[in-house]
């Protein structure tokens, strides 16, 4: 192996693996939270109680996918 592999390794103290999972896990957490914030603002703004209810669920869902997603990965 040359130097420059071994300079690359050091460089980064995550897998590309670790940064995958950190990736997905910001993915998921950006995604509900948009939706969350979606929600309030559909309430608040617009006063479509039922649209804001709806897109409320998703917060739950979007977690729950991300947890199950991240899970799996991990069996690997």
């Amino acid at each position: 192996m040359s130097s420059t592999s071994t300079e690359t390794d050091r460089s980064s103290p995550f897998s590309k693996r670790q940064k995958r999972r950190v990736i997905a896990k910001l993915f998921f957490l950006v995604a509900g939270t948009l939706s969350f914030f979606l929600s309030v603002g559909l309430w608040f703004v617009t006063e479509d109680i039922q649209t804001a209810i709806y897109v409320g669920l998703w917060v739950p869902s979007l977690f729950s996918l991300g947890a199950l997603v991240l899970a799996h990965e991990g069996d690997r």
